[in-house]
């Protein structure tokens, strides 16, 4: 049978309303519509309290409340026996009445009250007589007294309940209440959900409420607090809680305490749990100590001392370099202990200033010597800042101190300095006036020496047509013919013209020089005969040199002219009478002793001294003698180029000349030369005192047409054939029709568009080891670097005689196929060894000394690469596979000892061959298996030097050349 149950409660005597969780009245029956005086369109959506309304503080309101929460919160049926509410009558006038009411929860789907169902029932006529009157029937008066004792009493008790729920969810800890064995819960407070999150816990388990706990030990301990009904405290627990639904767990850490409830029969029957979450607190103390170990691991790493102070000043915490500095103990520099370690003297001034800087709380800061833990004391700056609390209270001092002792030594020299300061600038000027005088003099040298160059090459190709044509006219004049007089006279005058552009050259330091080892000594001994003549038979020559003489690196006749005139200056001098000596000696110049000097570097020289014991030199006349000409002779008797070209020919090899002299003492002339590695043996021409000719195909390049006719009658005199051409770009037109060719002479400085250079790099394409003669008067930098001729480079200065020309060309022809042996030994040449399978890397700029070098390797089996510039030769190393790296020390884009280095970390066992035309490398000392090939060098030279590198390389145990 089905009922249809709204009927039925619509039907009912009794006045029923549904309160929905807002309160709001759903539904009502007939009966409560009557009760009220309501009608249902007035009641229905309408909030109870809106529609009777009562203040929440009122008696009536509070009961009414704390009911309908109990039903919300519990989930089960309330009763109110007795209730006075009123409630607006018809006209609106309030109307006191009595209720009797029950209220019933309605669960939803969830199972969570939905709605209450309430019975409320109007007594107002049951008791308001019994109130007015006591005589009501026994029954009923004793029935609704005890019906309001007991309201009284439910009120009382919903007020005592709501007081300590009040206390209990506003407490600052938090607090919840567990019951059985599986530790149901039945109260939590505020602070409780805050902890744990907002989620449902009432009448749920702990472990179905609070899964994420699982595992981390808390169950457990609720477990044992119920079985053994003994507390349990904890301070600092650290657990994981998820405080969101799906949320990332977070840490917290908690102080709390499990206390057991006890029932009458004194067994557990809940838990109480009590606690704080202190995450806050223990977060803000491991910041702490992380900061305080960040603190001392950054105190401890400091180059400086660090310490800690109490407020009070006294030393708590020190460095670990303190104690290590001052050799002290903890005991020995906490508190005041420090104080020993200053320096007495100190000791009162410091002690003042931190105890104001204490007692102000103002920052600290003061210098003081420290003892050091050999005895020593040094002075330190020393800071401390306070550091202060909300209320400006010192918490803690931390301070440092710096070693200042080297700037407080810095300082009281800058103090000195300062009061010298004067002299200082005084000397400055002179100093920077004596600079400018040097540049004045350095503009006017290179002005002078390009004038000198420029006249050079015209003036000498003048003199090299006349000597030319003279020599041939006095061969075809028989011995006694008048005009051979004449003829001489001419070329005497031709050879003091040469000498004249020679000066002009040297003087401006133009000179094409040729540097090589060579021993003074021996110098001197084959110059012996030639210097007796020049001073005379009254002036004696005597001559010291130390049997250890390092060689000198320096060009052989261009020596042999300083001797000599510096020789014929002492003897104007000694007038005809006197000692001339000349002293030969090692000296080693440091920083100090080329202090000033732009031009000279510290290192290792060989000193040549010409001493006379003449009047000596006034000092006016002093300061001016290396000036082109000056000079004190007579009209007709000097130049004045003699010492300028000393002076100009020194300082082109590297060296210098320096000058003493006083009236009555006489005057020391020297020369310090740059010194060489070795010396070589002496040089002389197999064709020595001969004219050798010769039937060999000669090419000459000469653009003006005097000099090349006359040098063309020369060498076709001497049994040549000779072709000539005015330039480069005709002499590469006759190449091509001329396969017969057996050597090039060529002139240095010639116009048109090809260079000299790029003529032969041209014609040894073609006929890889065709020998190279230059004739030059001036040449400029075409084959000269700072005015020394490049290495391999076989030069013949203009003007020059038919002997001279017929023994260079003779020792080219012969030395074909050995491109280095410089004027050819007297020996014949020992074939060099084999370099096959050895792989070399030629890196040089100048491309004519690039072939040779390379065609002298190739020659002897070695693979050979090359390279122009330091960034080509860096590029090869990368693609290729090397042994021997032969690099020029300057190159147009770096450095030879930059390329060095960089080859040397992309290939450590690639040997170094460093060529140069000074005497040694400083930076060769820094690299094993490296040598230095000095400029010029013959064949035999660079093979043996290359053989010896590469052998030590692949041999087991191969060391370090040097």
């Amino acid at each position: 049978m089905k009922h249809d149950f709204e009927k039925l409660f619509l039907a009912a005597p009794s006045p029923f309303v549904l309160l929905d969780r807002d309160l709001k009245m759903v539904w009502a029956n007939d009966a409560y519509l009557h009760a009220t005086g309501r009608s249902r369109e007035g009641i229905i959506g309408r909030a109870m309290f809106d529609e009777f309304p009562s203040q929440p503080e009122s008696g009536p309101g509070r009961m009414l409340r704390a009911s309908f929460k109990r039903v919300f919160e519990d989930g089960v049926t309330d009763h109110l026996p007795l209730i006075p509410y009123p409630i607006p009558g018809p006209d609106g006038a309030p109307m006191e009445r009595y209720w009797s009411a029950t209220h019933t929860p309605i669960s939803g789907a969830g199972g969570e009250v939905e709605f209450i169902l309430q019975n409320t029932q109007d007594v107002t006529e049951l008791y308001e007589p019994a109130r007015r009157t006591a005589l009501p029937a026994p029954d009923l008066a004793d029935l609704l007294r005890r019906a309001d004792h007991v309201t009284r009493q439910i009120h009382e008790l919903d007020s005592t309940a709501e007081f300590f729920r009040m206390i209990f969810d506003q407490a600052p800890s938090f607090m919840a209440i567990l019951t059985g064995p599986e530790h149901e819960f039945r109260i939590v407070n505020d602070a409780y959900m805050q902890l744990v999150g907002q989620r449902d816990l009432m009448g749920r388990t702990v472990r179905d409420a609070l899964p994420e706990v699982e595992g981390q030990g808390f169950f457990e301990l609720l477990d044992k607090v119920f079985r053994t009904g003994e507390p349990i405290t904890l301070k600092g627990a650290e657990i994981d809680l998820q405080r969101t639904d799906r949320g990332p767990s977070e840490r917290a850490y908690l102080d709390f305490v499990y206390q057991p409830l006890t029932g009458r029969d004194g067994s557990t029957i809940g838990i109480f749990v009590q606690g704080h979450d202190v995450t806050a607190q223990a977060v803000a103390e491991a910041n702490l100590r992380e900061a305080e170990e960040r603190f001392r691991t950054m105190a401890q790493t400091m180059p400086v001392h660090v310490w800690t102070a109490r407020p009070d000043g006294g030393l708590d915490w020190l460095s670990d370099q303190v104690y290590g500095y001052t050799g002290g103990t903890e005991a020995e520099l906490s508190g005041t202990g420090w104080v020993s370690v200053v320096h007495p003297e100190d000791r009162d001034r410091v002690g003042a200033v931190w105890e104001r800087a204490v007692k102000e709380r103002t920052t600290y800061e003061t210098e003081f010597r420290v003892r050091r833990a050999d005895g020593a004391y040094r002075w330190h700056l020393v800071r401390a800042t306070p550091i202060l609390d909300d209320r400006g209270g010192i918490i803690r001092w931390i301070g440092t101190n710096s070693d200042i002792d080297e700037q407080k030594a810095m300082s009281e020299q800058l103090a000195d300095l300062n009061a010298t300061l004067e002299d200082r600038v005084e000397q400055r000027n002179r100093e920077l006036e004596e600079m400018h005088a040097k540049l004045r003099q350095s503009q006017r040298m290179e002005a002078i020496g390009n004038l000198a160059g420029g006249v050079a090459h015209d003036f000498n190709n003048i003199l090299q047509a006349l000597s030319g044509s003279l020599a041939m006219a006095s061969r075809e004049l028989p011995d006694e013919a008048p005009g051979r007089a004449r003829i001489e006279a001419a070329m005497g005058a031709v050879k003091r013209g040469a000498s004249l552009s020679s000066q002009l050259l040297a003087f401006s330091r133009r000179q094409a020089l040729q540097p090589r080892p060579l021993d003074l000594r021996d110098l001197l001994q084959d110059m012996d005969q030639i210097l007796r003549s020049a001073i005379g038979e009254a002036v004696a020559l005597e001559v010291e040199a130390p049997d250890d003489l390092w060689p000198a690196f320096v060009d052989a006749s261009s020596t042999e002219n300083a001797v000599l005139n510096l020789a014929m200056n002492a003897r104007d001098a000694l007038a005809g009478r006197g000692c001339l000596r000349i002293e030969l000696s090692n000296r080693h110049l440091t920083d100090q002793d080329v202090a000033g000097d732009t031009e000279m570097r510290a290192g290792d020289y060989v000193e040549l001294k010409v001493i006379d014991d003449g009047p000596g030199i006034p000092a006016e006349t002093l300061n001016h003698v290396f000036e082109p000409f000056f000079t004190t002779k007579p009209v007709g008797k000097g130049t004045g180029l003699g010492l300028s070209m000393v002076y100009g020919f020194v300082r082109q090899s590297g060296g210098r000349v320096t000058i003493e002299s006083m009236p009555g003492a006489g005057t020391v002339v020297t020369l310090s030369l740059p010194r060489a590695e070795r010396a070589l043996e002496p040089l002389r021409s197999r064709y020595a005192g001969t004219v050798p000719g010769g039937h060999e195909s000669l090419l000459l390049v000469e653009d003006d047409p005097d000099v090349r006719d006359s040098t063309a009658a020369i060498l076709e005199e001497l049994g040549y054939s000779v072709r000539t051409a005015p330039d480069p770009g005709a002499a590469l037109e006759i190449m091509k029709a001329w396969d017969a060719l057996d050597m090039v002479i060529s002139d240095v400085v010639m116009p048109g568009d090809i260079g000299v250079g790029a003529m032969v790099d041209a014609l040894r394409a073609r006929q890889k080891d065709l020998p190279v003669l230059f004739i030059s008067g001036y040449s400029r930098d075409a084959i000269a670097r700072d005015g020394r001729v490049d290495a391999g480079v076989r030069l013949l200065i203009k003007p020059f005689s038919q002997e001279e020309l017929a023994v260079k060309v003779r020792e080219a022809l012969d030395a074909r196929g050995n491109a280095f042996v410089g004027d050819g030994p007297t020996e014949d040449p020992v074939p060099p060894a084999s370099l096959e399978t050895c792989r070399v890397l030629v890196c040089e700029d100048e491309v004519l000394i690039r072939m040779d070098i390379v065609a002298v390797l190739e020659d002897l089996g070695a693979d050979v690469s090359q390279a122009a510039t330091g960034g080509q030769a860096l590029k090869a190393l990368e693609d290729g596979e090397f042994d021997v790296l032969m690099v020029d020390v300057g190159l147009p884009d770096m450095t030879g000892v930059e390329v060095a280095h960089a080859a040397r970390a992309a290939r450590p066992e690639l040997a170094i061959v460093f060529c140069t035309g000074r005497s040694e490398v400083a930076s060769a000392d820094e690299f094993e298996r490296c040598a230095v090939l000095q400029k010029p060098f013959c064949d035999k030279e660079l093979t043996a030097i290359v053989r010896r590198l590469w052998i030590s390389g692949t041999e087991p145990g191969g060391g370090g050349v040097h």
